[in-house]
């Protein structure tokens, strides 16, 4: 096999990290673990990047997509459709809280927060209030790459290079209760202050000028940040109250990674929108889409009137195909049942990690869990840039690995440990992670 370095440009990859050294190269996947091309196993305990929710190697999604590939390989869903597109959307609405019954499909998460943007300010130009077109989201949140997604997304470190970038984006604090700025005594009242730190932030742009809140149902990026009690229900009253859209980011926490379809019934709230993507087809095909309520597509039922918006490649047969054979898996086997029979088992298994001295934190729900490390439990204190880079990508990243175990050491915020398994992982799977996790994390600490 050729040097992967000759001519592939990999993605959020420092290229320079593998100059004298092979790239690792996962060939075939089974179940809950993959294999490199030298033969060793790995538990896969990210489901490949949130993604393979129903595991791999998963023969009857690869002959759904190719039985469709050989009836109808493509035909874009510009002014026409095809069968396994519209099977598609009347299941997903179906499964979607409240009066989500307009489903636009992209090629994945990136595009369908982008879509939810574009729509938010279309849908205000159509209604009489042009001027709406702002957006509120959290620090630290990861909301996709594409311009706009990019500008909601709130890393600066992965922004810096491509500024300016689209105006009207407007960061509010996340829900980080292990490092709360406020009320860090009371998860319902410091839930409350998040909540209304987003309704000042709308104040003081002026509520005419904003136009949604894009908020994931568990925050992905900075280590699994949960809702404090209150707070989605607190964040809809003052969306409705401004007219402001509630926008549930689900690329990740939607298709059972919380133990139900969607987040944002986890966590009983009602959104406008909800994007999706990722574990759709357990990525076995690229596919995402933007879920909008029926008042959003109203002003473009209008006789000229059209949401001036596509992708060529959203809502391809093929992984519309793949995703309602994912679904039927899902059905079939309970996979969401089975998530919330094992979610409590999943966390106490991980909680045993807290007897070690770099553990400060372990949070989450259903399959996706956060473990923050720090120096110093008794204060939390954190590791600074230089030791948290010989800390996470010195060390944990290639040990772990090295240990059998495909995870994420990220330091996008504090540096943590993310663990998001395919959703067929049972207490076998979660006590490997923990061992392996035992082991590393007690070498990491001897090395500090």
């Amino acid at each position: 096999m050729a040097d992967a370095t000759d001519h592939l440009w990999m993605h959020f990859t420092r290229m320079a990290s593998y100059s004298a050294g092979e790239v690792p190269t996962i060939v075939r996947g089974e179940g809950t673990y993959v294999w490199d091309a030298q033969g060793r196993r790995y538990l896969d305990g990210l489901a490949g990047l949130f993604v393979v929710n129903a595991g791999h190697g998963r023969t009857e999604l690869a002959e759904a997509a190719a039985k469709q590939a050989a009836e109808l390989a493509y035909f874009p869903l510009w002014s026409y459709a095809h069968p396994k597109a519209v099977e598609l959307a009347e299941k997903i609405a179906s499964l979607t809280p409240g009066d989500l019954n307009r489903v636009f499909f992209t090629t994945g998460g990136s595009e369908a927060v982008e879509t939810a943007w574009k729509l938010a300010r279309a849908y205000f130009k159509r209604t009489g209030r042009p001027n709406k077109h702002k957006v509120v989201s959290r620090y630290l949140a990861y909301h996709g790459t594409s311009m706009g997604a990019l500008s909601i997304t709130g890393l600066p470190g992965i922004k810096s290079d491509f500024e300016p970038l689209v105006p009207g984006g407007i960061k509010v604090p996340n829900t980080n209760f292990y490092r709360a700025p406020e009320h860090g005594d009371s998860p319902e009242a410091f839930g409350v202050w998040a909540a209304d730190e987003i309704r000042r932030a709308i104040e003081r742009e002026g509520p005419d000028t904003v136009a949604a809140v894009f908020l994931e149902p568990l925050q992905n990026s900075g280590g699994c940040f949960p809702p404090p009690p209150g707070y989605f229900q607190r964040v809809r009253e003052i969306c409705d109250a401004y007219d402001v859209l509630l926008v549930s980011d689900e690329v990740i926490c939607s298709w059972g990674r919380l133990g139900e379809y969607f987040g944002a019934v986890r966590y009983g709230y009602q959104p406008d929108i909800i994007t999706t993507a990722k574990g759709i087809t357990s990525g076995y095909a690229p596919l995402g889409a933007m879920i909008a309520s029926d008042r959003l597509m109203e002003p473009f039922l209008t006789e000229t009137g059209m949401f001036a918006h596509g992708v060529t490649f959203g809502g391809h047969p093929v992984s519309c195909a793949v995703a309602l054979a994912n679904l039927e898996v899902f059905a079939r086997e309970d996979l969401i049942g089975h998530v919330r029979a094992n979610e409590d088992a999943f966390r106490s298994t991980l909680e045993k990690l807290t007897d070690l001295p770099i553990v400060g934190d372990v949070r989450g729900d259903g399959y996706f869990y956060g473990i923050e490390l720090v120096k110093d439990k008794s204060t939390k204190a954190t590791f600074d840039e230089a030791e948290s880079e010989r800390l996470l990508r010195g060390f944990l990243s290639t040990a772990l690995f090295s240990a059998g175990l495909y995870c994420r050491a990220d330091d996008r915020g504090d540096p943590v440990v993310q663990l998001a398994p395919p959703l067929i992982s049972g207490q076998e799977q979660f006590d490997e992670m923990e061992q392996i996790l035992r082991a590393v994390l007690t070498e990491a600490w001897s090395r500090l």
